[in-house]
């Protein structure tokens, strides 16, 4: 068997084949990525292999540094040629992590490149990367119509104006180019940079934010004015979900407290974070909108790599110990049937939770593996999980979660090459008949997450 063969690949049974290839070709629809909206819209491409597969990759970084990288070569002032070659170094070592996966597809699939990447095939990829990166068909809006992307929503701060999605409506061509509405700053009172979130959110809508009620009209204003550029979600990183009934005079009190930089207490962050729960659910329930909730990232836990790089750098960690079905309790009951609730966890002992939340509420998906589950491993558990408990035909699908565009295409075939394999087997076994199959791996891989996310 050969490595990343197109008949084999991930499939390990006749079924899968003929599974793979009802939905191989499908449209991507990617409700949650990371993309540079900016470097769409400009269209500039890019130079060489390493901005476009390390330069914001904080899955890159990780596996460097577990192979003893000095950061100086993955983060710091050295050229972006000695980046690759340190990176392309130390690649075979990272063999059995979805990284090496996805780095030798991206060079299969867009490059044409088979040779694994080594020390010793460095700089014949690196020569042949940048001759072909030099090419129009190698820019991003170039390479989205090929990648068959037909929607892709980015993540995006409530204060932003949204020009370049108004400039994307008119300057890229046959890609729905969508915003989502993040409400992480809004809704992290105990967060730092919470206070210059709230001037920001002023400076943007012209409302007072100083007091609670601006706040929250400010709040709804950027709300309205995604939903008039074509927003479809809203998504929340949270550690540990709080929702219980607490009054706006409460939360305003929590706010004051705040303004007036004085410390919270764990209580009054809970109360805080639950009535803004509750407040966004219901803009999202009037706008149609589906809620997103990210649960259990502990974010910069390693303080060093945050204090010196910022957020998203690769110290971050799943937290197991958290209470979900306590946590979403007053939540899931108080939007019970009304509009879309996807629940993501990262710690995948979490799955039976949010599992049967799913089967207990009619409105509330399972999202696709996340985070350090979005392998073939991950998927494969998660996938034969959610079916056997709750529907399969009720999995949200897939996302791609990805800062790099040129990756979009790898994530959704290994993505669907797992779906095709875990229904494949329960066809071999009997299980499923082929034709019933076929409908459900396409409903999951396209028709479900069009449906859901109203795309």
């Amino acid at each position: 068997m050969s490595f990343l063969d197109d008949e084999t690949y991930l499939l390990e049974t006749e079924a899968a084949r003929d599974l793979y290839a009802e939905i191989a070709d499908r449209p991507i629809l990617d409700p949650h990525n990371h993309a540079d909206i900016v470097e769409i819209v400009e269209n500039d491409g890019w130079t060489d292999i390493w901005e476009v597969q390390g330069a914001t990759d904080h899955y890159v970084w990780s596996m460097m540094r577990k192979r003893g990288v000095d950061e100086e070569l993955i983060t710091g002032d050295a050229s972006n040629r000695e980046k690759w070659d340190a990176f392309a170094e130390v690649v075979p070592e990272m063999a059995g992590n979805p990284v090496y996966e996805w780095l030798h597809l991206d060079l299969k699939r867009r490059f044409g490149i088979d040779e694994p990447v080594s020390a010793a095939t460095a700089d014949e990829i690196w020569t042949e990367t940048k001759s072909q990166l030099e090419a129009d068909d190698m820019r991003p809006q170039e390479l989205l119509r090929e990648m068959n992307v037909e929607v892709l929503a980015t993540t995006d701060n409530p204060t932003s104006q949204l020009e370049y999605h108004e400039r994307a409506v008119d300057e890229v061509e046959g890609v729905d180019i969508r915003p989502t509405w993040r409400a992480d700053p809004a809704v992290n009172v105990q967060k730092s940079g919470f206070l210059e979130f709230a001037d920001d959110l002023a400076d943007a809508t012209a409302f007072d934010t100083d007091d609670f009620a601006g706040y929250l009209d400010a709040l709804e204003a950027t709300h309205d004015y995604f939903d008039d550029h074509g927003c479809a979600a809203s998504d929340l990183g949270i550690l540990e979900p709080v929702s219980r009934p607490v009054s706006e005079a409460r939360a305003a009190e929590v706010f004051a407290k705040r303004r007036a930089g004085e410390s919270l207490s764990e209580r009054e962050i809970g109360d805080f974070q639950a009535y803004l729960l509750e407040f966004i659910g219901e803009l999202n329930s009037e706008a149609g909108w589906v809620s997103q909730l990210h649960i259990g990232a502990l974010r910069d836990y390693r303080e060093e790599l945050y204090d010196e790089l910022g957020a998203a750098s690769g110290g971050d960690v799943s937290m197991g110990d958290i209470d979900i079905a306590e946590g979403l309790d007053y939540y899931l009951d108080r939007f019970d049937g009304e509009g879309e609730i996807i629940l993501y966890c990262v710690d995948p002992s979490h799955y039976p939770t949010l599992t049967t939340l799913a089967r207990a509420y009619s409105n509330v998906s399972v999202g696709p593996a996340w985070w350090f589950n979005d392998s073939p491993f991950g998927m494969d558990h998660q996938l034969d999980y959610v079916g056997s408990v709750d529907l399969l035909a009720n999995h949200a699908g897939m996302v791609s979660d990805s800062r790099k565009l040129l990756s979009f295409d790898s994530r959704f075939e290994m993505f669907r090459r797992t779906l095709a394999n875990v229904v494949g087997k329960k066809v071999e076994r009997g299980q499923i008949p082929l034709d019933v199959a076929e409908d459900l791996v396409d409903h999951v891989a396209y028709e479900r997450p069009k449906e859901l996310y109203g795309f």
